[in-house]
């Protein structure tokens, strides 16, 4: 059974339209609004254990998948279905079993130390002590927190606190995992550190990933399979090889197929 299912999802938002004709009073007291589609029929399957990048261009529809995918947002038409769930109807079940990073926000609690955070988490997640101890202990390990364990989080570069960030993320073992560009302004020993960290914990746990980003990168070391939209519509689902054979001219490198893509 497939962990992720989105069949002919639309989503629409409503946007206060402006009529310069109108006066004060009727723009205010009796606004129009109309319908902007930022995810236009869109359909796809996700199995456990894959890695897949979710690319496009700024405005594509990328983030509102991904908030629909969590059950932030609900689709105004179509199916969304996590382990078999709707994540709107089953926000707090679904959270137990997925995690989710949106580029630099945090999770983590700005004047405490990281590894308070953790103890916070923990109890949230109702981890045992072994659990805890074990996984917490192997990201630490993995991603080189140790320095920085009892820092205040507002001490930390930014690549600390992208890698606390991706730490709480996994802490309780998520079946599933959204990363929202997640190397976005971060330097390229980070970058590779955690581009690392993501092959290994999928490797040894299982965890499926679906990541949006723009980073070359990140597309080329950690994603397998590749979902390309545009406009909120999808326009390519499949390997590299098929991506590169589809959209590549001579001499193209992915970031420069990307760039054209984008620019279309």
């Amino acid at each position: 059974m497939s962990q992720i299912e989105l069949k002919n999802v639309c989503k629409d938002y409503k946007i206060r339209k402006r009529d310069e004709s109108r006066s004060r009073f009727s723009e205010f007291f009796r606004p129009r609004y109309e319908a902007k589609r930022a995810v236009d029929d869109i359909s796809f399957t996700i199995e456990p254990g894959e890695m897949v990048g979710y690319i496009g261009s700024n405005g594509a529809g990328k983030s509102t998948t991904i908030k629909m995918l969590t059950g932030i947002l609900s689709p105004t038409t179509g199916i969304v279905r996590v382990f078999d769930r709707d994540p709107c109807k089953n926000r707090t079940k679904n959270a137990l079993d997925m995690g989710v990073v949106f580029g630099q926000r945090t999770q983590l609690l700005w004047d405490l130390p990281v590894r308070d955070t953790f103890e916070l988490f923990k109890t949230m997640y109702r981890l045992s002590d072994r659990d805890f101890k074990k996984q917490r202990d192997m990201l630490v390990e993995t991603l080189e927190m140790e320095s920085f364990l009892s820092q205040a989080v507002r001490q930390l570069s930014l690549g600390q606190r992208m890698r606390a960030n991706l730490a709480l993320c996994f802490l309780h073992q998520p079946k599933v995992v959204y990363l929202d560009e997640p190397t976005i302004g971060l330097d390229v020993l980070v970058k590779d550190r955690i581009r690392a960290f993501l092959r290994q914990i999928n490797r040894e746990q299982g965890t499926t990933v679906l990541l949006t980003t723009h980073d070359t990168g990140d597309i080329e070391e950690i994603a397998e399979r590749l979902i390309l939209i545009d406009s909120g519509k999808l326009l390519y689902d499949g390997d590299h090889t098929g991506f590169l054979s589809k959209y590549r001219d001579a001499g193209d490198t992915l970031e420069d197929i990307l760039k054209r893509v984008y620019a279309e």
